[in-house]
């Protein structure tokens, strides 16, 4: 506690002792009891008294808690200083050890740039090798070969060159011929459509397919005993089979011309094989609808290539694969021609 508390504490006791003292004095005169006058004076003197050890020990008890203070401040100062030291001592750990590991990252860097300065020189020597190898090896091949670089150049653009323009007439020879093939395939087909648009009479022939036979004699193997083959060719296929007086010659009729391409197939295979009996005839057709769906396939992806169309859904291109056993008979001026069973068209399949 300040000195200037302690004194204050002090004149504030001598002033209430004056207090107490006048107002007892004031009481000795109102009461007018037989007191003497000295003993007035002694009971002041005691009243003074008693004040002053009053005084006294309450400034020695404001003396005791101002210490008791500023030994609580004291305390709570040095722990306070403790706690700022000990911060500091942690901050400065956590600063060394960043300095450290900064340190070694540096350390690192610096045996990683040791270690690229030797690559790059190992290099270095190396290319000087490689350009030392190299030039020893052009001089070689130059007194071999008799040529200089110049020569060896020129040497090899013209083999290059005869060798190109070689593969090169053989890809346009190949590439005439099968335009060839493809032109007179088209011109085929245009000639084909010609008939169908103007000739309305060939709608029974469209629906028909020809197989033609070795010899008459081949007529009563595909009929078969009690005609079991010739039944089992129709119930496989879903066509009808017309076995007449043509000679050397089998007609398969069928709307679908799907189905037709497929007997007309499976006829063909069984008549070059010589097998016909129900077993072989069931395998023969099985065969030959999967060359018909391989033939559909292909025309399909063909017509789409040339349509120019991507991301086609494979039943889509399938659908478009079928329309090249489809065709058009003639044409009223509004829609597909009247002849045609299923009105389709191949015609934009070349």
């Amino acid at each position: 506690m300040p000195w200037y508390f302690a004194a204050l504490l002090v004149l504030g006791g001598a002033a209430i002792g004056g207090v107490i003292f006048f107002l007892a004095g004031i009481r000795f005169r109102d009461s007018k009891v037989g007191e003497t006058i000295g003993e007035a004076e002694e009971r002041a003197r005691n009243i003074e008294n008693d004040a002053h050890k009053r005084a006294e020990a309450r400034t020695r008890e404001a003396l005791l808690e101002a210490n008791e203070q500023i030994l609580k401040d004291r305390g709570e100062y040095e722990k306070e200083v403790k706690e700022r030291r000990a911060d500091l001592q942690r901050q400065e750990n956590r600063l060394q050890q960043k300095e450290d590991h900064v340190d070694r990252k540096l350390e690192g860097i610096e045996r990683k740039e040791e270690a690229l300065a030797q690559k790059y020189a190992a290099i270095d020597r190396q290319r000087e090798e490689i350009e030392q190898i190299k030039q020893s090896q052009t001089e070689l091949l130059e007194k071999i070969s008799g040529f200089t670089p110049d020569e060896a150049k020129e040497y090899l653009i013209k083999q290059v060159e005869s060798e190109v323009i070689h593969e090169t007439a053989m890809k346009i020879k190949e590439v005439e011929s099968r335009m060839k093939e493809e032109s007179e395939a088209r011109a085929r087909e245009a000639v084909a459509q010609a008939i169908q648009r103007c000739a309305s009479e060939q709608v029974a022939e469209m629906t028909v397919s020809v197989v033609p036979l070795p010899n008459d004699e081949m007529k009563g193997r595909i009929i078969g005993r009690e005609g079991r083959n010739i039944r089992s060719i129709e119930t496989l296929t879903g066509v009808d089979l017309i076995i007449d007086d043509t000679p050397e010659a089998i007609t398969v009729s069928c709307f679908e011309p799907v189905r037709r391409e497929v007997a007309r197939v499976a006829l063909e295979k069984l008549i070059s094989d010589g097998r016909i009996h129900p077993t072989h005839i069931e395998e023969m057709v099985e065969k030959a609808r999967r060359e018909v769906e391989a033939t559909i396939k292909s025309e399909g992806e063909r017509a789409v290539f040339e349509c120019g169309i991507r991301n086609l859904h494979p039943e889509l291109v399938k659908m478009l694969g079928r329309l090249h056993y489809r065709t058009i008979i003639g044409h009223d001026g509004g829609g597909f021609g009247r002849g045609c069973p299923d009105r389709q068209t191949r015609r934009f399949i070349a």
